[in-house]
């Protein structure tokens, strides 16, 4: 496993790799890998003849009051796990590396970024988009992989790789949960004991819904109230949003239905956790 630090060595090592006719797979990260990553490195293992794993703290989806500085990273323990993956090569970029003095070019999606995570984090998803757009140029993948807890940025990614025709397939895999039903995140780390327990609110809350639907409800305020009851009994739980909404367009949904869309972001303590479901899905 080669770790690389240079834009143009990634880029320059990629097209080589491409003119020899192989297949390269591409994970983006911030780092910290847990499971619901390395779900993501098999099966990119098994897409790809080379699978290119990105660890990069994308300085410009984090708003100015929001967690960069504290974001959890661990670099030995990251390239661990990519070598046990099967990750032939690791890009890690420094912030400067990737914003050089004078970088001043954004990706802006419009109507998906605009709800959701994005009312509540506002030029979010121009940083989601721009690195990722940077990124895609610079690993030049044929396919890459992401997770389906970040449910709007995947929505986002597949909306500029469309618009834009870059020529890169986008996979989508399962949210990978802890036992107890907990979504696997990095900033998870944040949380104390107790707070850990408060957090199962999120999956619970799903459950809920779920539950409800498979037993025939389909008014989508009647289900949000079951959720949003729920959550609000958790005392170290603050509620962002809870909505449901058509997952292709991310409408507001009046009347649910296999393809609706339950997302929620809750702060338990400081730390803001998201979570989803489809109706239909057995994440």
């Amino acid at each position: 496993m080669k770790i690389i630090t240079s834009i143009n060595e990634m880029q320059q090592l990629s097209l080589s790799l491409k003119r020899e006719g192989k297949r390269v797979a591409f994970v983006p990260t911030m780092g910290f890998l847990h499971e619901g990553h390395t779900s993501l490195l098999r099966e990119g293992r098994r897409r790809g003849d080379i699978l290119v794993l990105s660890i990069f703290v994308n300085p410009i989806q984090f708003g100015a009051n929001e967690d960069l500085d504290r974001y959890p990273r661990n670099l030995d323990g990251d390239c661990t796990i990519a070598r046990e993956c099967g990750v032939d090569l690791v890009f890690t970029p420094t912030a400067g590396e990737m914003y050089p003095p004078g970088f001043q070019t954004s990706i802006r999606v419009r109507e998906l970024a605009l709800p959701l995570c994005g009312a509540s984090r506002p030029g979010h998803f121009d940083g989601v988009a721009t690195v990722v757009t940077k990124l895609f140029n610079i690993v030049q993948p044929d396919v890459a992989l992401f997770g389906n807890k970040d449910f709007q940025q995947l929505a986002v990614i597949r909306r500029m790789i469309a618009d834009l025709a870059l020529p890169v397939e986008i996979i989508g895999l399962p949210i990978v949960r802890e036992a107890d039903g907990l979504a696997m995140s990095s900033r998870n780390a944040y949380l104390s004991p107790d707070e850990r327990r408060s957090a199962l609110c999120l999956s619970r809350a799903i459950h809920i819904v779920r539950e409800r639907y498979a037993a025939g409800e389909r008014r989508a305020n009647v289900l949000r109230d079951e959720a949003l009851k729920l959550i609000a009994a958790e005392p170290a739980a603050t509620i962002d949003y809870l909505e449901l909404r058509d997952a292709a367009t991310l409408e507001p949904a009046t009347d649910a239905s296999d393809t609706t869309l339950m997302a929620l972001a809750v702060k338990i303590g400081t730390t803001r956790l998201i979570d989803n479901t489809l109706m239909c899905d057995e994440r």
